[in-house]
């Protein structure tokens, strides 16, 4: 009896190893500390990915092709305006004597500033789809002015030619309700502009005819 101790002690030794097997051979080897997996219910911890927000883009007002035609609130003078590919081409006249071409490029924002000959310069914001509203700096005036988009009988042209020897150059802006108001320059000398037929351009300078273009920037 009491060798039945030690014998015992190794039958049991036996069998737990016996367990031992037979659990990993069913489940697997049980896995240590460092591979465990966070279980379903654990959210694994990650950095936090930061990223900056986008920039925000500059707001665009388009201001619609085509041009633009009125009169100064004082009524002295006219103003025509026409915009394509993001560039304008203005005109202001009085029909007598004062005159001024000029040139730039319209902003996202709607607005223009454009700059002509002796310091001439325009600024102009589009107001909703079909008004342009601004002042005209020219020569020792300041014409502020409220101008609409230009339907088919109005608009801004221009004739460069020579006749009798002399050079031509003159511009018109044709208003909505018909008027016209230009001047024409002969060497460099202004006088009012007789009138062009708008649906073709065609006018009379002294006995020959000329055509007057519609202007595009």
């Amino acid at each position: 009896m009491k060798r039945s101790g030690p014998l015992l002690t190794l039958l049991a030794g036996l069998l737990v190893g016996l367990f031992m097997l037979s659990l990993n051979a069913t489940t697997g080897e049980k896995p240590t500390s460092a591979s465990v997996k966070p279980s379903a219910g654990t959210k694994a911890s990650t950095p936090a990915q930061t990223s900056a927000p986008p920039s925000p883009s500059a707001s665009r007002t388009a201001v619609p092709e085509g041009v633009y035609t009125g009169r100064t609130d004082d009524d002295s003078s006219a103003v025509a305006i026409t915009v394509r590919d993001d560039k304008a081409i203005a005109y202001v006249c009085d029909g007598h004597n004062i005159e001024s071409w000029l040139q730039g490029d319209v902003k996202d924002d709607g607005s223009l500033r454009l700059t002509g000959k002796g310091g001439a310069s325009l600024d102009g914001k589009v107001k909703g789809t079909k008004e342009i509203r601004g002042t005209a700096n020219v020569g020792s005036g300041s014409y502020a002015f409220i101008i609409g988009k230009a339907k088919k009988s109005s608009g801004l042209y221009r004739a460069n030619s020579t006749v009798a020897g002399a050079k031509i150059e003159g511009g018109w802006i044709v208003l909505p309700d018909g008027e016209q108001v230009g001047i024409l320059k002969r060497d460099g000398k202004p006088s009012p502009a007789p009138r062009i037929d708008p649906e073709t351009g065609a006018v009379t300078v002294d006995g020959q005819q000329l055509t007057a273009r519609p202007v595009t920037p």
